[in-house]
């Protein structure tokens, strides 16, 4: 069994960084770190999407408490991921089926692995689809009996969907309950999330302490969000996944506005937290190009998830394309079987658009060019040559296409 590390530098350090709030206090938590008791922790996943940085900083700050020598919990939510957490929702999420989650998390324990030591023993991956399909009738009133419909209803959400006179269904108000259940089963000691999860993880704390009699600590992480309140995201089209290609993982990051550098180097990079300090501070007094930053940071964040060969190419590439405006030497070819193809057709036959609803969407934006022409007209044909033509999205994704 691996060792309790009680350095009060390093758990300074995971008690500081990132984090937004603790539960009950920061006292409490920092003493029985002190002690070397060994705490039992988890982070739950619903697997309603790819796995993005969002994730990743949470992930990050359990792996600072793995190597404490903490036992860790990655908790796949297959069951919860199914109703949907309705945080920040003014609208029910649509239901997944079964064969949905799974494909959504085929890949997740891969990418875990970049951030999480899965070689060491304090590590465990679990199910709540396990324990909560067995739950009966008779356990679900029981369980719904420790909540009340008026400090459900407190939700910004809910109040919000009541003032628009939206609906609110029966089963979103049950599912930080099933979440609190997943303490109470893992009789865990501390729960940790972004602090858009605080609600959730506070229904947890209250069950356990009602059901158990056991405090449940709840770490909160800071969310990537700038001064303005602003965060990535798929609407601003600067969400990272963390499967992304790692040229594609810097070029997003460069996208983000500057008001996320500080925080970006905080939370989503290895660097030590005195370095990233200074780097914030250094940006407020207007010390360094707001540019310089980002790309320091962009390949800190492409490094941990592809290495730093990869980020070495990513950044070059990005100085390539984006910087001097050049073609990239290596580009990748699609080979056709026909002489000619609509353009539409085309983009999702190479794999720049992932439909033809989309494809036809970048063309009427301005955001595909065809040997570095902007095409417009979603009726064009494209004749493929031996040679190749270079077919361009956005200012990043390259794709030579040859004839046959």
């Amino acid at each position: 069994m691996a060792k309790v590390i009680t350095d009060k530098d390093k758990i300074e350090e995971v008690l500081e960084r990132g984090v937004e709030n603790i539960y009950p206090n920061r006292e409490e938590l920092e003493k029985f770190l002190l002690s070397g008791k060994k705490l039992r922790i988890y982070n739950g996943i619903d697997p309603t999407g790819e796995l993005h940085i969002g994730h990743g900083v949470v992930l990050k700050k359990l792996r600072q408490f793995q190597d404490l020598g903490h036992e860790v919990i990655v908790l796949i939510g297959d069951f919860t991921a199914r109703i949907g957490d309705p945080t920040d929702k003014l609208s029910a999420r649509k239901k997944l089926s079964k064969k949905q989650v799974e494909e959504n998390s085929a890949n997740y324990k891969k990418l875990i692995g970049k951030i999480l030591d899965l070689k060491k023993s304090n590590v465990r991956f679990l199910h709540n689809e396990k324990w909560t399909n067995k739950l009966r009738p008779e356990d679900m009133l029981e369980l719904a009996s420790y909540f009340t419909v008026s400090r459900l209803l407190e939700r910004d959400m809910f109040q919000e969907r009541i003032k628009q006179e939206k609906e609110i269904y029966v089963h979103e108000f049950l599912y930080p309950i099933f979440q609190a259940y997943d303490s109470v089963t893992m009789d865990v000691d501390m729960e940790i999330g972004g602090n858009d999860q605080t609600f959730n993880m506070l229904a947890g704390r209250t069950l356990m302490r009602k059901m158990k009699n056991k405090e449940k600590f709840v770490l909160t992480t800071k969310l990537l969000v700038d001064s303005a309140g602003k965060k990535m995201g798929k609407t601003e089209g600067n969400m990272v996944n963390l499967d992304e290609k790692p040229w594609n993982m810097y070029g997003k990051i460069m996208s983000w506005s500057d008001g996320l550098i500080g925080i970006g180097f905080e939370i989503c990079t290895n660097l030590p937290f005195d370095e990233a300090k200074k780097m914030q501070a250094e940006l407020n007094e207007g010390k360094i190009n707001p540019r310089d930053l980002k790309m320091k940071l962009a390949y800190e964040i492409v490094k941990i998830y592809h290495g730093e060969k990869e980020a070495k190419a990513a950044q070059d590439y990005f100085i390539k394309t984006i910087q001097k405006k050049e073609t990239p030497d290596e580009v990748k070819s699609k080979k056709l079987k026909v002489k000619s193809i609509n353009i539409v057709d085309l983009l999702v036959e190479v794999e720049l658009a992932s439909s033809k609803s989309e494809a036809r969407r970048l063309i009427e934006q301005g955001g595909i060019k065809v040997d570095e022409k902007v095409v417009k007209d979603i009726n064009v044909k494209v004749e493929a040559t031996k040679d190749g033509i270079l077919i361009q999205r956005g200012k990043r994704q390259f794709v030579r296409v040859v004839g046959s």
